[in-house]
C-alpha cells in the first residue's frame, strides 16, 4: 500500500506591500514628470522668447535659427504632453509617448553637447534623458488601459 501524503502550505500573504509599492512607485513617477515638465516648459519657452541672434551666440554648435524654435516647440508640447493626459485621463498613453519623444530631443541634446566640446556638460541631458526613459517605462500600463 503506498500512500503519498502532500504537504500543502498556506500562501504566504504580504498585507499591503504591492498597495504600498504601487503608491510609491506613483507617487514618485508624477513628481519626476512635474520636475521634467517644468524644466521642459522653461526650456521650450526660453527657446521660444529669445530672439534667435542671441540664442546662436549662446551656442557651441551652429543650428538652424528654425530648428531650435522646432526644437522649443517640441518641448512645450512635451512638457504639456507629460502632465495633461495622466492628469485629466483623457488620452493617458500620450504621457508615455510624450516622454519618448523628450528622450529623443534629449539623445540629440546630448550628442550635440558632446560635439561642442562640452564633456562634462553632457551629463545633464544624459540623465534627463534616462529619467524620461523611467517615466515611459513606468507608464507603460497607460496602454493596457486604453
Amino acid at each position: 500500500m503506498n500512500q503519498s501524503f502532500s504537504i500543502q502550505s498556506a500562501p504566504v500573504v504580504h498585507r499591503g506591500t504591492s498597495t504600498r509599492r504601487t503608491r510609491i512607485v506613483t507617487a514618485t513617477l508624477w513628481m519626476l514628470q512635474a520636475v521634467l515638465a517644468l524644466v521642459f516648459l522653461f526650456a521650450g519657452s526660453m527657446k521660444l522668447i529669445t530672439p534667435v541672434e542671441v540664442m546662436a551666440a549662446q551656442m557651441s554648435v551652429a543650428l538652424p535659427g528654425w530648428f531650435v524654435q522646432f526644437i522649443g516647440v517640441a518641448e512645450v508640447a512635451g512638457a504639456l504632453g507629460l502632465i495633461l493626459p495622466a492628469l485629466t485621463r483623457i488620452q493617458r498613453p500620450l504621457t508615455p509617448l510624450a516622454a519618448c519623444g523628450l528622450v529623443i530631443i534629449m539623445g540629440g541634446a546630448t550628442v550635440v553637447t558632446l560635439i561642442g566640446g562640452g564633456g562634462a556638460s553632457a551629463l545633464f541631458p544624459l540623465v534627463v534623458g534616462l529619467l524620461l526613459i523611467a517615466i515611459a517605462y513606468g507608464r507603460r500600463s497607460f496602454f493596457k488601459a486604453a
